[in-house]
């Protein structure tokens, strides 16, 4: 038996619960995780704004030990450091066959599946995401592992699982920023902080990050940031008055709303680039009018996962992490156990600190 964060319906709490994992079958592994970041995914998973099976353990970004693998599997060994993939392609369906396996159609598809039950009385529990990370341990499909890299700290290689995946992708893959373009990132979380981070990687000259916590400022200029400024209805006005009245060249929306999403649209410049990472409710309705998206020649695009090929990127990201030109430890902002992640959704609601990481 092994603690987790047990979700047992949307809108309940999170309990603390033993839970019974079953042996590793065939081509599956059990991982002992070494960290886990509260990422707002999971927020949205617990209150119903994303949609999957419950009763769950949620946890989707995480690091760890293998302790034992099943029949067939190939890729690691008892003992091997890994950082666990939430969104593994099938490389057989129609996006993963366009190259495009961020929007693979069955890479959550092992979340349907029974993974475990709650030790007291025998409840089936779904993988939230996956790959349950809310956990002491978990049992993942060997499709769900990524090699963790050397020379980056096991503990922050949690992060690199979605939190810099996505930050990162969301610049360098969906905005596709080019050196000396400006750039304004709303929201500094754990994906803004990366995102600052990457922008400043890509060569951006001119980096603003936006946030509705003045406490907030510190972190994010430490990430990039060349400005700072608190989220109002000015924001769009007071970045065109940073860029000669033009707008920055691209905008990423980390937050989800879709007030700060027509912000991040109206501060770019005219043939800018809108990247919205945030994931938002289905009652949050944007509107444009059919002038405004011919005369201002924006685009505006979502952006899954970073539109990001984990193995390919990971190994990138870890040399970054090597040359020191990424900081995994500044965007860890606190570092709980298992029965504080219910106050670290509190404190994303509030839209205080950087990313909460679970050590175990």
């Amino acid at each position: 038996m092994v603690r987790a964060a047990v979700l047992p319906a949307v809108g309940a709490p999170l309990e603390i619960a033993e839970i019974d994992l079953p042996d590793p079958g065939p081509g599956q592994v059990r991982v002992r995780l070494v960290a886990a970041g509260v990422c707002h995914s999971d927020l949205s998973l617990s209150n119903g704004t994303m949609r999957l099976p419950v009763p769950a353990v949620l946890g989707h970004e995480g690091a760890g030990t293998v302790v034992a693998v099943g029949e067939g599997v190939t890729r690691v060994a008892p003992g091997d450091a890994v950082v666990l993939n939430w969104a593994p392609a099938c490389g057989s369906c129609h996006a993963c066959t366009l190259g495009e396996i961020w929007l693979c159609a069955n890479a959550l598809s092992g979340a349907a599946h029974v993974y475990a039950h709650r030790a007291s009385d025998g409840t089936d529990l779904h993988p939230g995401l996956n790959v349950a990370a809310f956990a002491e341990e978990t049992v993942v499909t060997e499709s769900c592992i990524l090699p963790a890299p050397d020379g980056v700290p096991l503990t922050e290689a949690a992060l690199l699982g979605c939190a810099v995946l996505t930050g990162y992708g969301a610049v360098h893959h969906a905005a596709q920023v080019r050196e000396g373009e400006t750039v304004a990132v709303y929201g500094v979380g754990g994906v803004g902080l990366a995102a600052l981070q990457s922008a400043r990687v890509a060569g951006a000259s001119r980096i603003v990050a936006v946030d509705v916590s003045a406490a907030k400022e510190e972190l994010a200029r430490a990430a990039g940031a060349t400005e700072f400024l608190i989220a109002s209805e000015t924001t769009a006005r007071e970045i065109r008055g940073l860029t000669g009245k033009q707008g920055v060249d691209v905008a990423i929306e980390c937050v989800g709303r879709a007030s700060t999403i027509r912000t991040a649209w109206d501060s770019t410049r005219r043939g800018g680039r809108t990247t919205v990472v945030g994931i938002g409710g289905k009652d949050q309705q944007v509107t444009f009018n059919a002038l405004e998206i011919f005369h201002w020649g924006r685009t505006l695009s979502g952006c899954v996962y970073g539109n990001a090929d984990p193995a390919r990127d990971v190994p990138v990201l870890a040399e970054h992490v090597r040359e020191g030109r990424l900081d995994l430890g500044m965007l860890v902002t606190e570092r709980i156990g298992l029965e504080d992640i219910p106050a670290a959704f509190d404190n994303m609601l509030a839209g205080k600190g950087g990313r909460a990481l679970v050590t175990f």
